[in-house]
Parts: structure tokens; C-alpha cells; sequence
């Protein structure tokens, strides 16, 4: 089985440690006299902390030369590793990002979706209150009779009214100005094909003998 030994030492890369030295090597240790092994242990050291040791000791260079393509070999599998950790991290972080992105889409989009919800409930509310007001319900609310609010409708109609609530509140302000019986003036006003009402068409507090519209006639007639 192939031992090896793990020194806690700088080496040619950067925030690396230490080095594999295998235990294959001794065979060729012991051939050389100590004060080689020595020279050759240090010559070690000097390279693997990048100091680039030079020699012209052929024999140092010919023991050094395998452990030299060693120490390579495995600061490349050791680059790869690191190389192959970094890809990963930063697809993992890629991942991490794309997973919070679409969270916090989600949860922008909740709000949104309320936001849409409410204007939505605003629009219809504004939609319903405009339908709300009718001029028509108006006009029965006020005290005339129906029948005579759906004649003077058409009436209306007819010669081009707006039925808005400024109209409603003119033509009942003219109303309460002469004085007569409400009804009285809308039957009038249907009678007549007339529109609106201005308090100064009609004789004002007609009694109940001189309300018929051929008892009286209006200014202009």
C-alpha cells in the first residue's frame, strides 16, 4: 500500500498548506549518503515554498527530478478541486439568488395584487355611486307621482336633457319657488313638452278651480 506523508508547509499556491510527499521515494533516499538526503530534504523546502532552488549537483538534480513531477502532478489535481469547488459555490449562489428573487417577486406581487384588487373595488364603488343618483328616483324620492316621473322622463328625452343631479336640483329649486302643487307642475311640464321649468311660467299659488291649464296661459303664450 502506498504511504504518504502530509507537511503542514507553505507551497506553490496560494492558502495551500502543505504537500504529499510519498513514501515510494525511500528506496532512493537510501541509496543516497546522508549528507544528500540532507541536501536534498532542503532543496525540497526551498521549492515548495517558491524559492525556486537552483542546483548544479547532477545527482541532487536526478534524486529531485521525481519528486518534482509529483509535487506537480498533485498541485494540479489540487487547482482543479478548488477550481471545481468555486464553479459550484457560484452556481449554488446563482440558485440561492434566483430562489430569493422569485420570493420576493412573490411577495411584491401579493401587494400588487391587493393593490389591484382595491382599485379595482375603488373603480367599481365610483362606477356604482355615478349609477347611484337617477335623476328618475330623484324625482319620485321628492314626492311626484311615478307615472308622471316616467312621462316627463321620456318628455325629456325627447328634447335632449342631461338627467344630472345640477339639473334635479334646478328644476326643484324652480318647483318650491312658485309655489304650486308639485304634481301639478309636472303634469304641467308634460303637457307642455316642457324640458325644465322656470317658476315664472306658471301663475303662482293657482287655486284648485284655476289649475286647469286652460284656465290660464303662460307669458309667453
Amino acid at each position: 500500500m502506498r504511504l504518504f506523508y502530509l507537511l503542514k508547509i507553505k507551497v506553490m499556491a496560494e492558502n495551500k498548506k502543505g504537500f504529499i510527499l510519498y513514501s515510494d521515494i525511500q528506496s532512493m533516499i537510501d541509496k543516497l549518503p546522508d549528507e544528500y538526503a540532507g541536501k536534498l530534504f532542503k532543496h525540497l523546502l526551498a521549492y515548495v515554498n517558491d524559492e525556486e532552488p537552483t542546483t548544479d549537483d547532477i545527482i541532487l538534480q536526478i534524486a529531485f527530478e521525481p519528486i518534482k513531477q509529483s509535487l506537480k502532478r498533485d498541485l494540479n489535481k489540487w487547482n482543479d478541486k478548488i477550481n471545481k469547488r468555486s464553479e459550484a459555490g457560484k452556481i449554488g449562489a446563482n440558485v440561492r439568488w434566483q430562489k430569493q428573487t422569485i420570493a420576493n417577486d412573490s411577495k411584491r406581487i401579493k401587494p400588487i395584487a391587493k393593490i389591484a384588487d382595491s382599485v379595482n373595488v375603488s373603480v367599481n364603488d365610483k362606477v356604482k355611486d355615478k349609477y347611484i343618483y337617477s335623476f328618475f328616483d330623484s324625482l319620485i324620492k321628492y314626492g311626484f307621482e311615478k307615472d308622471l316621473c316616467t312621462e316627463w322622463m321620456k318628455v325629456r328625452k325627447d328634447k335632449g336633457a342631461t338627467n344630472t343631479l345640477t339639473a334635479f336640483k334646478g328644476f326643484v329649486k324652480e318647483v318650491e319657488k312658485n309655489g304650486n302643487d308639485i304634481n301639478f307642475i309636472l303634469r304641467t311640464c308634460i303637457e307642455r313638452s316642457w324640458k325644465g321649468f322656470n317658476s315664472e311660467w306658471i301663475p303662482k299659488v293657482l287655486t284648485e278651480q284655476n289649475r286647469e291649464p286652460s284656465k290660464w296661459k303662460a307669458p309667453w303664450s
